[in-house]
C-alpha cells in the first residue's frame, strides 16, 4: 500500500464504498466476562481468554449508524488514494453535547490495507476534530469478541471504562474505553 492516502470529511455518497469494505477479522482470544453475586453486590471480571481455534468474523457495519454521522454536527471520516474514489477504511463519531463527549462508534480499515497507520491517522484527526469543538472525552465502543480493537483502544493510551450486555444488536457484550482530551471546562 502507498503511504500516501488522505483523510477527509466523508459524505453520504461515500456510504456505499464504506459498507463494500471488508470488514472480516481473525482473532485466537476473547474477553470473556464473568458476573458473580459478592456480599451484597457483583463482582465483574474480564479476563482475556485463548480459543480453542480461530475465529473468523465480520465487523457488524451500518449505513444507519454511519449515515447519523454524516451531519455537520457528528464526525465522519474516511481515509483513501489522493487522487481516486478508492477507500482505505473510515471513522464514525457522534458528538453528545450535554456531554461534552465524541462516542467513536467505528473504525475500520479495509483487510487489505490494515496495520500501515490508517486508523491511527483517523483517530488523531478525530481527536483534533473533537478538541476543535470543545469535547473533553473521547469514548470507543468495541466488542469482547474484537480483541484487535481492544489492543488498539489500548496502544492509544484508552482506558476501560466499563460495558453493557444489552448494548449491540448482535448480542455481544460491548465494552467501552475512554481517553480525556486534558482541556479544561468551556
Amino acid at each position: 500500500m502507498t503511504a500516501t492516502f488522505i483523510i477527509r470529511d466523508g459524505l453520504a455518497s461515500d456510504l456505499s464504498a464504506c459498507l463494500a469494505l471488508d470488514h472480516t477479522y481473525e482473532t485466537d482470544y476473547v474477553w470473556q466476562m464473568s458476573l458473580t453475586p459478592e456480599g451484597g453486590g457483583w463482582q465483574v471480571l474480564f479476563k482475556k481468554e485463548r480459543l480453542p481455534r480461530t475465529l473468523q468474523t465480520a465487523y457488524d457495519a451500518s449505513e444507519h449508524r454511519l449515515r447519523a454521522t454524516v451531519p455537520p454536527d457528528h464526525c465522519f471520516l474516511v481515509a483513501g488514494e489522493r487522487d481516486s474514489d478508492v477507500l482505505y477504511g473510515y471513522l464514525s463519531m457522534r458528538y453528545e453535547p450535554s456531554r461534552r463527549v465524541g462516542w467513536i462508534q467505528d473504525v475500520m480499515v479495509d483487510r487489505a490495507y490494515r496495520r500501515a497507520g490508517v486508523a491511527s491517522r483517523l483517530m488523531r484527526v478525530a481527536r483534533t476534530w473533537a478538541i476543535e469543538r470543545g469535547i473533553t472525552r473521547l469514548m470507543v465502543e468495541t466488542q469482547t469478541r474484537n480483541v484487535p480493537s481492544i489492543g488498539f483502544c489500548t496502544a492509544l493510551g484508552f482506558a476501560f471504562c466499563g460495558y453493557n450486555d444489552r448494548y449491540l444488536d448482535q448480542q455481544d457484550i460491548a465494552v467501552f474505553f475512554g481517553q480525556s482530551l486534558g482541556q479544561s471546562a468551556r
